[in-house]
């Protein structure tokens, strides 16, 4: 057999017609032993590489769904702002229909003008009302920063007008549990 072509299993044949002596089976066996520690070493060494690929693989796991979610949180944030904005666009519109409807002359007006309008102005609601918006009412209710805002002050005659909302300049809102727009009030002070 040539020399650079034997293979492992060549190390180990053993042929029917030379007897083995001792020697040479112990020699084999030394052989074959050595051969066992090292692949054994090897498969440690693969057990090893593939857990550490296997924890890698966890790691990037984790980290792209912890990316992914954070993704999803600004998407939506971003999106609750954009729809916030847009809300806050259509305060003035509703302050609009609120000062025209307080006219004096709004009475005045031809019915059915009047109802076209009102038909409106109750779409506008709706629509602020599917989004959660809700009026701050701030008439005669104490004072408290957190949804009005001071424009000025009035003196008043009684102690319990003292530090509340006297008028309503501009209508405030919420928007779920959140200011949306401080309400502009007048707040009563002592003479």
């Amino acid at each position: 057999m040539d020399k650079d072509k034997r293979t492992d299993e060549d190390e180990f044949e053993v042929t029917d017609s030379e007897p083995a002596d001792e020697t040479e089976i112990e020699d084999i066996e030394e052989l074959g032993a050595q051969k066992i520690k090292k692949l054994q070493a090897k498969l440690k060494e693969c057990e090893a590489e593939k857990m550490k690929h296997l924890e890698d693989l966890q790691r990037t796991k984790a980290d792209y769904l912890n990316s992914r979610k954070r993704l999803e949180d600004q998407l939506r944030r971003d999106a609750e702002r954009v729809t916030e904005s847009h809300l806050l666009s259509l305060l003035p519109l509703a302050d609009s229909f609120e000062m025209a409807m307080q006219d004096p002359a709004w009475k005045d007006c031809d019915e059915k003008w009047r109802k076209g309008v009102e038909g409106i102005h109750g779409q506008l609601n709706a629509i602020l009302k599917a989004h959660g918006v809700t009026r701050i009412d701030a008439a005669g209710v104490a004072f408290n920063p957190h949804e009005h805002e001071a424009v000025s002050n009035e003196p008043v005659t009684t102690d319990k007008d003292i530090d509340t909302v006297v008028r309503v300049l501009q209508t405030g809102y919420r928007r779920n549990d959140a200011v949306l727009r401080p309400a502009r009030v007048v707040v009563g002070i002592t003479e």
